[in-house]
């Protein structure tokens, strides 16, 4: 292990963990620390438990951590644990440490399988235990029960991201070996925040319950799917041997036997099991503790130094003048202001590198989700057939028409206009959100003046909601406006054959996947996507086009990722089973991030290229066909698109 000052070193974090839970406060210093991430059942619990040879974390059906439970492993001479929240009361009584963790739990997040954030610290002092940190996570899944919200399962992706994103953070990912390792909840976690497998230990746990014939040498030897820091695998006592009461020493000894008399394990042995996997955390916690030392004592007194700074001009301050307590609030209040303003307007000296924030986020929602919302509400080419075939022979009546009936098309442009309303509205709301959240976190600041904090918020959220109004006023006028008069007079609206043939909607770098092996694989083009067209080129000086694609019947598809490779993928296909690109029946193209793919899907349908959805038979599209009516149909269908890209540009310019 080393000297003793390394020895000391997981207990100093333990202590400087402690400190900022107990004053409440987040640690903005990255504490090392390692995180157990499993989907529900892998066995994490037991693997838990078996370090300190004791019965202590709740067990049932569902999701059962649901807090984040901070337990800290220490060397003692004798037996006992004590919780941060109970600070100075010792339980020597594991079922009543099981019983606190449970009430402390219900305390925070309720008794129906709610979660939250918010960590348990639990210290365990015991002879059977080597010095070691490891805070268990919420168990990966899939459906809510009880009170949870349907998107239970981004939440505690969310929960584990915010822990496992940090570069000082270890990853214990386990898994249970009877199931796909390539399907693994935990590993694909950890694949997504540290892709090179440099801070991840694999665990494989339920050794022992593999179909018969067959193990998991390859994987603990790490030849499939390797990791820097290898794999352990261990077995769990079965719920009949929980239920019985088995002891755990019992089941550790049981555990070793199983590796040595095992034909595909004994000459891994020594390296399998639960003490071994502890020592192994136990050495490189402090490892890595070392390893980002000088970084995080760096960043320590870079805030020892700001705190000094801000100390020291409160040296003169006497709470119990009045003008220094009016001058107090009104910098507090200024400093609020200032800081919405920053936020919003793009212009503050502290940057997020992680998320989109603020005035981003608002940008965004216009740029990206606003034009794609109202791209998504275009009915597909057989509804409007049908509508713009009902409508004029509706106003023909008993006649047979020669032109292009006025009042079909203003029918169905009215009735196309009618359900702007519903993206316009949203739009709103998610701005407006997005105002009161950045109202919340600037009102951070004013933590320790709770009653000055909740007024700011409800007077400046009141603001907002009443803007919120009559923003929704003005966009409800303005679509009365245009249901009022279809003005098909207008410049842009006769010109639009000729500019659609230019404008570019969208321009960029994305990988053609499926190139074969012998013309040289996946190669990266420079794509250029306009109204009519999706042409890709070398690169972006677009001087040695490769190829054109007409978006004429043209769909988008997701792609699964692939577990091996880092891009996301969508495919774009011809409905009429024609193929895409020279010998190919589909386009499958790749980008780095899934945002990057959720933005081209949305300039694709700008474009008019829709995503793919099953067919709905209708008895009514079953009609003999009509050439006159199909003529008439595409006069209209092509007017109505016209005069739509017109109404999108007066939206968008407003």
């Amino acid at each position: 292990m080393g000297n003793r000052g390394m020895e000391d070193l997981i207990p100093l974090v333990n202590r400087l963990q402690d400190a900022f839970s107990s004053i409440g406060q987040s640690c903005n210093l990255d504490l090392p620390q390692i995180a157990v991430v499993g989907g529900q059942s892998a066995g994490k619990s037991s693997v838990l438990e078996n370090f300190v040879g004791r019965d202590f974390l709740p067990r049932g059906s569902g999701i059962v951590t649901r807090r984040p439970l901070v337990l800290q492993l220490i060397s003692a001479n004798a037996e006992w644990a004590e919780f941060l929240h109970c600070k100075g009361k010792k339980f020597t009584d594991f079922d009543e440490v099981r019983q606190e963790i449970e009430a402390e739990t219900d305390r925070v997040t309720g008794a129906n399988k709610g979660i939250s954030p918010i960590p348990i610290n639990l210290r365990v002092y015991s002879p059977h235990v080597l010095n070691l940190t490891l805070i268990d996570l919420p168990g990966i899944t899939k459906v809510p029960v009880g009170d949870q919200p349907a998107d239970i399962e981004h939440q505690i992706r969310d929960m584990i991201m915010q822990f496992i994103c940090r570069e000082s953070c270890l990853i214990l990912a386990v898994t249970p070996a009877n199931t796909d390792l390539a399907n693994s909840d935990a590993l694909k976690l950890a694949k997504d925040v540290d892709p090179q497998g440099q801070r991840t230990v694999g665990v494989i746990t339920k050794l022992d319950l593999m179909d018969e014939g067959t193990d998991a040498r390859d994987v603990l030897e790490n030849k499939l799917l390797p990791l820097r820091r290898g794999y352990i695998g261990v077995v769990n006592r079965s719920q009949k041997d929980i239920d019985g009461k088995k002891d755990i020493r019992a089941a550790l000894a049981a555990e070793r036997k199983f590796f040595l008399s095992h034909p595909a394990y004994r000459h891994i042995a020594d390296s399998m099991g639960t003490p071994h996997l502890q020592k192994v955390l136990n050495q490189q916690l402090t490892n890595h503790i070392r390893d980002t030392l000088p970084a995080f004592r760096s960043k320590l007194q870079s805030q020892l130094l700001s705190l000094d700074r801000e100390a020291e001009e409160y040296r003169h301050y006497r709470p119990d003048d009045p003008s220094r307590k009016t001058k107090a609030l009104l910098q507090m209040v200024q400093q609020f202001s200032v800081d919405f303003e920053k936020r919003i307007e793009g212009s503050g000296d502290q940057v997020d590198t992680v998320e989109l924030s603020g005035g981003a986020k608002i940008n965004r929602i216009f740029h990206e989700r606003f034009p794609f919302e109202l791209v998504k509400m275009e009915c597909d080419e057989k509804e409007m057939r049908r509508e713009i075939s009902y409508a004029i022979k509706n106003i023909h009546g008993i006649r047979t028409g020669l032109f292009t009936p006025d009042m079909a098309f203003e029918a169905i442009v009215k009735k196309q206009v009618v359900k702007i309303k519903e993206p316009c509205i949203k739009c709103i709301d998610l701005v407006v959100q997005e105002l009161i959240n950045t109202v919340r976190q600037c009102s951070n600041k004013l933590d320790s003046f709770p009653r000055l904090r909740e007024e700011t918020e409800r007077i400046v959220t009141s603001h907002i909601r009443d803007r919120e109004s009559k923003a929704k006023e003005q966009v409800l006028l303005l679509i009365d406006v245009q249901l009022a008069y279809i003005n098909t007079n207008h410049e842009d609206f006769i010109g639009f054959a000729k500019y659609v043939q230019i404008f570019v909607i969208r321009k960029g770098w994305l990988t053609i996947n499926n190139i074969s092996i012998m013309k040289g694989g996946a190669k990266e083009y420079w794509f250029v996507l306009t109204a009519e067209s999706l042409s890709w080129f070398k690169d972006d000086e677009e001087k040695e086009k490769k190829y054109m694609l007409p978006l004429d019947n043209l769909k988008v598809r997701d792609v699964e990722k692939s577990f091996m490779s880092s891009k996301h993928m969508f495919a774009i296909f011809n409905t009429e089973q024609r193929n895409v690109f020279k010998d190919n029946r589909f386009l499958e193209l790749a980008c780095d991030t899934l945002e990057e793919v959720e933005s081209w899907r949305a300039s694709l349908l700008r474009a008019g290229v829709y995503p793919e959805r099953a067919a709905v038979s209708d008895p009514r599209s079953h009609s003999k066909p009509d050439v006159k009516l199909k003529l008439l149909f595409k006069v209209l269908r092509d007017i109505n698109r016209s005069f739509f890209f017109f109404l999108y540009l007066n939206i968008e310019l407003r």
